[in-house]
């Protein structure tokens, strides 16, 4: 059955290249709700160029504005030896991005696998595990000057640890509201509410598209040290990139048998009087994990990895990505 299987999945994989491009489609400007459907339909990512170069956070936000609108505040911190956290990206110290999530197929989003969990070996367990980040709560200003020192000072140490914050609008974590506030219908604001207002709630074509707000808006903050393990999510969602830049490699759904997914046991970094180790989650499920990376190829690869084709894009400030569920 097997040898039957593969030659048929291998010409999937082929004719899906031969029909696809493996660029993905520029917009000059936001579709129409109809037009969005269609790439919806087609479960086809897209960039629109500049689309948030509009927005108040992508004109005004910097590290700056940030230490002063979110004075006094903690944050959550997630935290990894490696970096294997969320996307890669280079240019300016702080990376910001946007995200809103919509739900698809019944699965909320806070429900997903979290993006910062990625398959790393053990020596302690002799097995690969999906280790999460420590997490902890720092203050805002102490967190950015990590970031920022670890981005430029050529004197901080190489194999310090690497941090990112992410805040999730459906957690209701402290961060978001300061600066995402969204005003509700017939609502009075501070100016010092109205000067934080800087980034969209929702975004229109997709709402409308899709009949519905975005179950989840996140605000993510980090540097070029952190790196997405390879995932996908059941869900769309639309990126914003605010200020840096930030690099994907993405794959199509069809490119399931390229991954390599295996069960691996979840554990978690927790933090000792020697730095960070991984701790296995005591009693915790087996969790299906992409084990292999486009950008290194020959590791963990099937019989079908060479077939595939990813796309890469870089999102730049004021960029949007549509990444379609299960991509």
């Amino acid at each position: 059955m097997t040898s039957q299987i593969e030659p048929a999945l291998r010409d999937v994989i082929s004719t899906f290249n031969e029909l696809n491009s493996s660029t993905i489609e520029e917009l000059d400007s936001e579709p129409s709700p109809l037009e969005f459907m269609r790439f919806v339909s087609r479960n086809s990512p897209f960039v629109i160029r500049g689309a948030a170069s509009s927005w108040k956070a992508t004109r005004q936000w910097s590290s700056t504005y940030l230490r002063s609108a979110l004075a006094g505040q903690t944050v959550n911190v997630a935290v990894t030896p490696h970096g294997w956290l969320f996307a890669n990206g280079h240019g300016i110290h702080a990376k910001c991005s946007h995200f809103l999530h919509y739900k698809r197929n019944g699965v909320r989003p806070n429900q997903a696998s979290s993006n910062a969990d990625a398959p790393t070996y053990s020596p302690k367990d002799g097995v690969t595990v999906l280790a999460k980040p420590h997490e902890e709560s720092q203050m805002f200003d102490d967190f950015l000057t990590y970031l920022m020192q670890q981005e430029t000072d050529k004197t901080f140490p190489e194999d310090s640890e690497v941090r990112y914050a992410q805040t999730r609008q459906s957690l209701c974590l402290p961060i978001l509201p300061a600066i995402l506030p969204f005003q509700a219908g017939g609502s009075t604001t501070s100016s010092h509410d109205r000067r934080l207002m800087y980034a969209q709630k929702d975004i229109p074509f997709a709402r409308i598209a899709l009949q519905r707000s975005p179950d989840a808006v996140n605000l993510w903050i980090g540097n070029s040290r952190s790196v997405t393990a390879t995932h996908k999510d059941n869900f769309e969602n639309i990126f914003v990139q605010v200020i840096g830049r930030k690099h994907f490699v993405l794959l199509p759904p069809i490119c399931h048998p390229c991954m390599n997914e295996a069960l691996l046991t979840p554990a978690t970094y927790v933090r000792d009087e020697t730095g960070l180790s991984i701790r296995v989650d005591e009693g915790a499920d087996l969790v299906p994990f992409v084990t292999w990376d486009p950008d290194d190829p020959q590791t963990n690869s099937t019989a079908f990895s060479r077939f595939a084709q990813p796309m890469r894009v870089t999102l730049n400030p004021g960029d949007m990505l549509y990444l379609p569920a299960m991509w």
